[in-house]
């Protein structure tokens, strides 16, 4: 059982990519915190991905789903539950154009499920915390898709006054819960703060994402797909960064705030193909002598493909102290390799 001098965290989703890399850096930094993890274990969360975590004494794994609202108040009352950070999240953007309905229940339902159990586990009446979680906070973790997309002018970046123009169900439904969270500070006084970050990428990422994908089809020498031309732009984030980054907002960023959270690492989807596979014909040559690079292949682009992302962290870098500590080029050999050692 927890220890009941040590606080306790409600995080979600943890067992798929980003919250997986969260909970043992965590875990290892706070041994104040006790950790509970709800995940419904949907096909994006894997346990193996926490297996260095199932013996620690103050972390549980809770299966279930964030709008099952009976759930979410029993274990606010049996763990008395002192802050939440939300990851949990339907967030693949190709599912999300087969399979809208599931991204609205999950990211908008399931957001508004949690804020209400904690405003009302938290707190008295609007703006009036109870005595004993008078510093309870809510930090929902957000995307730069909410921003819609930007023009090829480098200098052209998102800050956190953009205005919001999503242009998938995904980015649209995570767009919503962005501003029920907003709701629930403007109206009821609830301690809430935002990150929107870029395109994540490290150890435990799904593999049906792009850099998992190039590094799985190139080592089984089958085409590896591009869209369209390959020129999309995103800001690639190492995951690890992102983890600090969250850490920060929640524990020093200011009430009601929020905070964008980019690698200032730009690439097009051309130039991420290009480092993997030249990684690879490093590592681990095809036998025939021939490169990786041969295995690409340009294919339909997908609906509604953004353009370009990029982040603009300086608010976070100014008033918070981050700083990235790994750069693509460092940050991209550290994953192949821990995906040639999987």
């Amino acid at each position: 059982m927890f220890n009941n001098k040590n606080k306790t965290i409600l995080v979600t989703g943890c067992a798929g990519f980003i919250g997986s890399n969260f909970v043992p850096y965590f875990l290892e930094k706070y041994p104040e915190y006790n950790l509970i993890n709800l995940d419904l274990l949907t096909y994006a969360g894997n346990l193996e991905n926490l297996k260095e975590c199932e013996g620690n004494p103050r972390y549980k794994f809770i299966k279930g789903d964030i709008c099952n609202r009976e759930l979410v108040e029993f274990i606010f009352n049996e763990y008395d539950v002192r802050g939440v950070i939300h990851f949990a999240a339907e967030s693949h953007v190709d599912n999300s154009i087969k399979n809208p309905g599931v991204f609205v229940e999950t990211n908008v339902n399931g957001t508004f499920t949690l804020l209400d159990v904690a405003k009302k586990h938290w707190m008295e009446k609007p703006f009036s915390y109870k005595t004993d979680y008078v510093n309870c906070r809510f930090h929902h973790i957000s995307t730069d898709e909410v921003y819609g997309t930007l023009s090829d002018n480098p200098e052209d970046l998102f800050t956190e006054d953009t205005p919001y123009a999503p242009n998938s169900p995904y980015s649209a439904s995570k767009a919503s819960s962005d501003m029920i969270v907003r709701s629930y500070q403007e109206t009821y006084g609830l301690n809430t703060v935002i990150t929107n970050c870029s395109n994540n990428y490290g150890p435990k990422q799904h593999d049906e994402k792009l850099i998992p994908t190039i590094i799985r089809k190139a080592l089984a020498g089958e085409a590896i797909p591009i869209y369209g031309d390959g020129k999309n732009i995103r800001d690639w984030l190492y995951v690890l960064d992102h983890c600090k980054g969250i850490d920060l907002v929640y524990h020093t960023g200011k009430e009601g705030n929020v905070y964008n959270i980019g690698g200032r690492n730009e690439r097009t989807n051309l130039q991420i193909v290009d480092t993997i596979t030249t990684i690879l014909d490093e590592r681990v040559p095809r036998e025939e002598k021939s490169s990786y690079k041969d295995l690409i292949t340009f294919v339909e682009d997908r609906a509604g493909h953004d353009r370009r992302y990029a982040i603009d962290a300086t608010k976070l870098e100014n008033e918070l102290g981050w700083l990235a500590d790994e750069n693509f080029e460092s940050g991209i050999v550290k994953t192949v390799e821990w995906y040639l050692s999987k």
